[in-house]
């Protein structure tokens, strides 16, 4: 009979304990969900600057293509070229940094969307085996109430002997 009591209070500490881990990956969910919304505003802030500089770029190269002509028409201009190019180099340089900061967002973007995969699935298992451990409550509780029941009509036949 205190075997009994022992297993149940042990399954009793095993159920409290999956049901801890449970609220922990439920936690690293939610964390992970939060952090995935965070890199895709983040990657949507990047693609409108992205934006904004291909079209700045774009402006920049007409402004180019004009003061070329100019050039030709006139040397002393030439200076004011040269200073458009030096301008059109960095946006292009800025615009490749920002093209690579996006190309590592996505990354960790993809990073993190395999991440949650991962934690999904460790869920799922995590709650295949709180059912399981579940009905093997529900049997092993079936089971001490058959015994205990068995003991007390033992009892009772040894107490009208």
């Amino acid at each position: 009979m205190e075997k009994i009591k022992e297993k149940i209070a042990a399954f009793k500490l095993e159920a409290e304990t999956w049901q801890d881990k449970y609220e922990d990956l439920k936690e690293q969910y939610k964390q992970l969900e939060q952090d995935n919304t965070e890199k895709e505003n983040q990657i949507k802030s990047l693609t409108v600057k992205n934006e904004q500089l291909d079209t700045e770029v774009e402006k920049l190269e007409t402004e180019l293509a004009e003061s070329k002509q100019l050039a030709e028409d006139s040397t002393t201009l030439k200076s004011t070229n040269d200073n458009y190019t030096k301008k059109n180099e960095q946006l292009e340089t800025d615009l490749e940094e920002t093209d690579s900061k996006l190309k590592e967002t996505m990354d960790k973007l993809r990073d993190a969307d395999l991440k949650v995969e991962e934690l999904e699935r460790r869920l799922n298992a995590v709650n295949e085996e709180k059912e399981a451990m579940e009905e093997k409550n529900e049997q092993l509780a079936t089971q001490y109430a058959e015994a205990k029941q068995e003991l007390d009509d033992i009892a009772a036949s040894l107490e009208n002997l």
